[in-house]
């Protein structure tokens, strides 16, 4: 008896490692944002994207980065949203995404030269700016965000353009059919 239960000990133990050793190998894909915003594949999933679907999708990013030399949140997701429509299997071609960017997240809008004099270090939201508008994303900052938090017109990432507002941005689109999202 105390063989036997020694034996389903270690049994359990190696069961249990597998298991947890088999969580831990899964890792991130990045089917479209190679760099940034990586996700799970979950092939049992029950409900998934439609891929007859085109999907027009509006985002207020408003949330600011939680340090200067992270990453932004929001930015982030948005990445996340495209890898996972497509990695469900949806056609990139299919993902139509425009972002209205204003309050704090105006900041990550500045280029190199402009967030190294406001934040001393190198702006950390660049290469994923330039994924974005890769992918097809449209991008605007608002230009009441701009003037209210003193941010350089002319000193702004290249992939975003400006507009009168987010607030017109959101309702724009949103009139043209796009479901809002915020972040």
């Amino acid at each position: 008896m105390i063989l036997n239960l020694s034996y389903m000990k270690i049994t359990l133990f190696i069961a249990f490692s597998m298991i947890c050793l088999t969580l831990q190998a899964q890792s991130r894909v990045n089917p479209v944002i190679k760099d940034f915003g990586g996700i799970f594949e979950i092939p049992y999933a029950v409900e998934k994207p439609d891929p007859s679907l085109a999907y027009n999708i509006v985002i207020e990013i408003q949330i600011e980065s939680e340090r200067p030399d992270t990453v932004n949140f929001a930015l982030s997701n948005v990445a996340r949203l495209l890898n996972l429509h497509v990695m469900g299997g949806v056609p990139k071609e299919n993902m139509h995404v425009v972002l209205g960017i204003h309050g704090a997240a105006a900041y990550t809008t500045m280029n190199n030269e402009a967030y190294r004099e406001k934040y001393k270090m190198d702006n950390p939201n660049l290469k994923l700016y330039k994924e974005l508008q890769e992918a097809g994303v449209k991008m605007f900052i608002c230009g009441q965000s701009l003037i209210g938090r003193k941010i350089d017109r002319n000193r702004l990432v290249p992939e975003v353009s400006i507009s009168v507002s987010m607030l017109t941005i959101m309702t724009t689109y949103q009139l043209k059919g796009y479901a809002a999202l915020k972040f």
